[in-house]
Parts: structure tokens; C-alpha cells; sequence
């Protein structure tokens, strides 16, 4: 791209000097710059990208995307804020992919994952040839690839629609985080259908308040060309959103969840330890997903595909392919009689969710390992301590992820809701062997807040840590264990 053509995009407050070049690609870390990049000078909480502009013109950048003008002889677009600059360039720059690329977006608290998942195996089913950028992995024309956060910077998003569609994707699932909307990432993306899950406590180290952290999520759904929106009923701050939105009446509405007045509920609901059935919408479903908090995920995936105009016999077979998703209520089982799930649970909702999903799954008892994220919002720690002590029979407080914090001191806040009547262990890695070791037959053993992840933030180093290995561990140590006594 000619810079005149990048010019041309951002409408830049001033241009210091000349604009014949060709910018190559775009760059907004100046580690990653590369030969004839346009370098994006973003300021941030702890970095500001202007301070670092030098070493993105040694390493090859041929221009720069700034907030003030700096003493570096290649041209300069000056803009007002260079982050929500980033995701007007790069949607030129990759040829504004979402016009061909048909994207179903998650938003909400909880249950974006999930959905997601659903979402691209309903895709799949309809023969959309799907990709999925979210929280555990992103999937491009077949191929998975780790991910850094749930959704990408400006320049990373539109660079992934564009190889998905070189790929051969002609749609994509996406998840769409408070963080994006807010920090401009998502401000280019054509949603042909947003749903939005739920909204409860999290991210308050970000947020001001619960009304700011709605106030994020709602900017997706509204302005210049709103998406159609499928909203969760069952849950008070979407029947807020739908509400405002059925005011405005600018895009296609459906709603969805536990709730009277919702389009898409569940009618003739059975669940057991296979997962769901019931119908919806005139739709008879079959879910592998446990647990009543996954019904209102896959109430959000019909809703979605209803939208996207997707055949009913296609949403009920994507649905029905889906197994389960990593780190979300996944069992482990090394043959034990007690059963043993991983969750990502790492907020009070989603605790509560995961521990009553348990408890309908036994007669016996629901044992419980987690603690909280450190560097993050310390409001919810009590919280999440008390919904465990109320709805677990054994409770063991352990470490999260306690990044630049003391894990005792961590532990010490979720003590404030749950109490002294539990145990704690801040070695994570103990901690869950304890609870299997007190398992009993027809227990239910949640090891909750990590989920998927493959590691653990201790003191600014990140260390290798797998919930679902350690149990393994931990279960086939008891087997042998036991083995060993029944030949003593």
C-alpha cells in the first residue's frame, strides 16, 4: 500500500513529511517491525509506543502512526489516538476483510468460549468452511494456532480474517472481549451477528464500575451499522441490553435464556451426566455439554444461527458434534470411581455456575480447588470465596496465576467470604492432590480457574501448569497406591 492510500484512510490532523513510500506491513510492537513497516505509536498503561519509535525505524519502519510529532527523519501521520487508528489502517491495509468474511462474534462475562466452540461447529455443519479466534486457540484454514488474549490487537485481527479468507474460510466465530471493545480493537469488524452471553463481575481492575464494564460491552451493539444481535434474557443486564436495543429497533433482535418472555428457551429440559436435551425455537437438540450454565450457551448458539439463517437440521447437528471444550467443565478420567472436572471458572459467576453444575451431576459430595488471579480485580475474591463455601462440601483455597502478588495474600482475601472452615494450601500442585485424596465414591472433584492453560504467572515468570495433567497425575499416583495396597 502506497502511504497516500494509508493517508487516505486515517484522515490524519497533520502530515510531516514526505508521503511517497510504501508501506509493507503494519507494526505496532518495535520488536516485530519489519522492512518498510508503518510503525503505530500507541500509548499505554505502562509503555508508550512513542518511546520506542527509534528502535522501530532501525529495525525497518518506514513511517509513523503518531500522537505527537518526534525528532525522526520518516513521515508522520499525526492523529488523535493512535490505538483506534491502528484499526482503521489495518482494515484497509488487509482489504477489509469482514465485507467477505461472515463473522459470528460472542460477548458477555461468561460462556464466550463455549458459544464460540458451538458456534463453529454449527458453521461446520452448514458447510461455511469456519475459522475461531478466541481465548483457547484460533483455527485458520484447518490449522490451530495458540493465542495471546481473547481478542486480538487491530492489526492482528484483520491480518487473521485476511489468511483466513487466502485459506479458504468463508466464515469465522469470534470472541469479543470488554478489553477490544473498549481499546479499539474491534471497531473494524462487520458483525453479522453479536451475541451477548451475560454480564457479572470481572475486570473491575479495568472498569470502573459494572455500568462501565456494561457500557463496553453495549458499544458493540450499537452505532452506524449495528449487528443483528441475539441477547440473553435470562440475565439482567441483557434484558437492559435488549430492551434499549428493541427501543432502537435498527437491526434484527433475537433473545434467548431461562426466561418467560425469551424467544429461544428451553422447553421439555432433561439433563444428566451425557449433557442436555430439549427444544428450542421448534428445534429438538442434543448437547454433549453438561450443566445448566451450558444450556443458556447453546440457547445463545441457536439464537445465532436462527440469525445467520443457518437450516434448523444444521444448528441441531452442530450442536450435537460439539464433544466438549478444553478447559470447560472437561472431566479427567483415569478410571477413578469419583469423577474429577477442569474449568476456567475464575470469576464469581462462573464459579457458581461450575459448582451447581456439579452438584446436579452427584448424590455424593462436590469438593472444590481454586483461588483467584493476581494483579486483577481484587473485589471478586471474597465473593468467589463465599459462593464456594456455600455450595461446596469441602473447600480447598490454593493459588491462581498470583503474577507480582504474595499468594497468601491473595488467599487471605478470599478468606473474607469463605471463612475459616476450609483448608489452604498455596501450592496448586498439592492443593489438588489433597482434594483427590479425599475423594470419595460418587464425589465430584472441581479443580477450578485455570481451565485450559498451560501454565502458571508466579513472580513475573511463567512456569509450566496444567490443572488437567496434575490431576492425571495425581489420579494414576491413587491408582497405583491402591493397587499397591490390595497386593500387600
Amino acid at each position: 500500500m502506497e502511504l497516500e492510500r494509508l493517508i487516505a484512510a486515517l484522515a490524519p490532523e497533520a502530515v510531516v513529511g514526505a508521503a511517497v513510500v510504501e508501506v509493507r506491513d503494519l507494526a505496532y510492537d518495535a520488536r516485530a517491525v519489519s522492512e518498510g513497516a508503518a510503525f503505530f505509536c500507541v500509548p499505554g498503561s505502562v509503555v508508550d509506543g512513542h518511546d520506542y519509535a527509534v528502535q522501530a525505524v532501525e529495525n525497518g519502519a518506514v513511517a509513523l502512526v503518531v500522537e505527537r510529532v518526534l525528532e525522526l527523519p520518516v513521515p508522520q501521520l499525526v492523529v488523535p489516538d493512535a490505538r483506534a487508528a491502528m484499526a482503521t489502517a489495518a482494515d484497509a491495509f488487509f482489504g477489509e476483510p469482514t465485507r467477505k468474511l461472515e463473522v459470528a462474534g460472542v460477548t458477555g462475562t461468561s460462556g464466550k468460549t463455549t458459544t464460540a466452540f458451538l458456534l463453529w461447529s454449527m458453521l461446520e455443519a452448514a458447510g461455511r468452511s469456519p475459522g475461531l479466534l478466541g481465548t483457547v486457540e484460533s483455527r485458520i484454514g484447518g490449522l490451530t494456532r495458540p493465542v495471546v488474549r481473547t481478542t486480538p490487537e487491530a492489526i492482528d485481527l484483520q491480518r487473521s480474517f485476511r489468511e483466513m479468507l487466502e485459506a479458504g474460510n468463508r466464515s469465522v466465530a469470534l470472541e469479543a472481549s470488554s478489553h477490544a471493545s473498549v481499546l479499539h480493537r474491534l471497531d473494524r469488524v462487520r458483525f453479522d451477528v453479536l451475541v451477548f452471553t451475560n454480564l457479572s463481575q470481572d475486570h473491575l481492575d479495568f472498569h470502573s464500575d459494572l455500568d462501565d464494564y456494561f457500557a463496553a460491552k453495549r458499544r458493540l451493539f450499537v452505532g452506524a451499522a449495528p449487528p443483528p444481535a441475539a441477547v440473553n434474557v435470562g440475565d439482567e443486564w441483557g434484558r437492559r441490553l435488549a430492551d434499549e436495543l428493541a427501543d432502537q429497533r435498527r437491526a434484527p433482535l433475537v433473545t434467548f435464556g431461562f426466561a418467560d418472555e425469551a424467544e429461544i428457551r428451553p422447553d421439555d429440559l432433561v439433563l444428566d451426566a451425557s449433557g442436555a436435551r430439549f427444544s428450542a425455537g421448534g428445534i429438538e437438540i442434543r448437547s454433549r455439554l453438561r450443566g445448566r450454565f451450558n444450556v443458556e450457551n447453546v440457547l445463545g448458539a441457536i439464537a445465532a444461527g436462527i440469525l445467520l439463517d443457518v437450516p434448523e437440521d444444521e444448528i441441531a447437528a452442530g450442536i450435537e458434534a460439539l464433544e466438549g471444550v478444553p478447559g470447560r467443565f472437561e472431566a479427567v478420567d483415569e478410571g477413578q470411581s469419583f469423577a474429577v472436572v477442569v474449568d476456567y471458572s475464575h470469576k464469581p459467576d462462573a464459579l457458581d455456575n461450575v459448582l451447581r453444575a456439579a452438584r446436579e451431576l452427584t448424590e455424593g459430595r462436590v469438593l472444590v480447588v481454586f483461588g483467584a488471579g493476581g494483579d486483577r480485580d481484587r473485589g471478586k475474591r471474597p465473593l468467589m470465596g463465599k459462593i464456594a463455601k456455600d455450595l461446596a462440601d469441602v473447600v480447598i483455597v490454593t493459588s491462581d496465576n498470583p503474577r507480582g502478588e504474595e499468594p497468601l495474600a491473595i488467599i487471605q482475601d478470599i478468606l473474607q467470604g469463605a471463612g475459616t472452615d476450609v483448608e489452604i494450601d498455596p501450592d496448586r500442585r498439592a492443593a489438588i492432590g489433597r482434594a483427590i485424596s479425599l475423594a470419595e465414591k460418587g464425589d465430584v472433584v472441581v479443580i477450578a480457574g485455570k481451565g485450559h492453560e498451560q501454565g502458571q504467572e508466579v513472580a513475573g515468570r511463567r512456569q509450566p501448569f496444567d490443572d488437567r495433567e496434575m490431576a492425571r497425575a495425581q489420579l494414576r499416583a491413587l491408582r497405583g497406591f491402591a493397587l499397591d495396597e490390595g497386593s500387600s
